[in-house]
């Protein structure tokens, strides 16, 4: 059975962003000190313009900004901070390239109202809109693509994937109750989020359960610590089971991927798109 494809067009500043010709390939850009894997790479504006830049080479449709890490155990930062954080690497990269589509990652309304003012288009939301009751409000007057991820406070499932889809639905009904059209919302099911390492393959193994919701998937794995647990390897060492894990999920349904390692998973996604989309697979508009 073929994926079932969504058809979108994302109107982001002067740009359009069609989903559903190909998979999209969202470039990770953490201005972080604390991330698991790059953090303190990008913090000087310039350097990460610069690399958001080499990522949009290397095939990034979208560059995904984010002040503050979400690894376990990570300390949450203020409001002035993440701003402080976020708002000149927006800044700098829409005036090196201001065509290249800018996704800011965060849960604070305030953060995305500001970052979408500053050039970014879109928000990645990891708590789904729950940690922050104004970011609904921001996305629908913005009026633009927002990122709904799963996301909660504990582990107590009674049923994995039926919890997900409910809680990915109440997120859904966040946004909509707020204004955000339907044809605006993309879901992600939170690998690495609340979850164990059994848990997050039976999500891998489940993608097309989400997939057909009603909304476009996106899947972030890069570098996770599943991947790494199952290859025994470092951050940095493990783009082959990012790859992997992107390939399953594009067999799946999911239409954006979220990667730090742009040149190789886009070549990844180069492949599978040649077979999927290839195949006149099934749209929903």
């Amino acid at each position: 059975m073929k994926p079932v494809i969504y058809k979108r067009i994302y109107r982001c500043g002067d740009q359009e962003l069609v989903l559903g010709e190909r998979t999209l390939v969202m470039g990770i850009l953490n201005v972080t000190p604390d991330s698991f894997s790059d953090g303190g790479l990008w913090i000087d504006p310039a350097v990460a313009a610069q690399h958001a830049l080499e990522m949009a080479a290397a095939g990034a449709d979208i560059i995904d900004i984010g002040g503050e890490s979400t690894r376990p155990g990570h300390q949450p930062v203020s409001l002035d901070e993440e701003l402080a954080r976020v708002l000149p690497v927006i800044e700098s990269i829409h005036r090196a390239a201001p065509h290249l589509i800018v996704s800011v990652d965060t849960y604070k309304a305030e953060v995305a109202r500001q970052a979408i003012a500053a050039g970014a288009h879109m928000i990645n939301d990891v708590w789904g809109c729950k940690a922050d009751p104004g970011m609904a409000a921001v996305a629908a007057e913005a009026g633009c693509p927002i990122i709904l991820m799963h996301n909660r406070k504990n582990r107590d499932y009674a049923s994995l994937i039926p919890d997900i889809c409910s809680d990915l639905m109440e997120s859904v009904q966040l946004a909509e109750s707020a204004g955000v059209k339907p044809e605006q919302i993309i879901l992600d099911p939170g690998i690495g989020f609340a979850k164990d390492y059994a848990e997050n393959l039976q999500v891998m193994m489940a993608l097309d359960e989400l997939a057909v919701l009603g909304y476009p998937l996106l899947l972030a794995t890069s570098r996770k610590k599943f991947i790494r647990t199952v290859l025994g390897l470092p951050p940095d060492d493990v783009v082959e089971g990012t790859a992997a894990t992107v390939a399953f999920g594009i067999a799946q349904g999911c239409q954006m991927v979220r990667v730090h390692d742009v040149l190789q998973i886009k070549r990844t996604v180069q492949m599978c798109d040649a077979m999927l989309y290839a195949a006149s697979p099934l749209f929903r508009q």
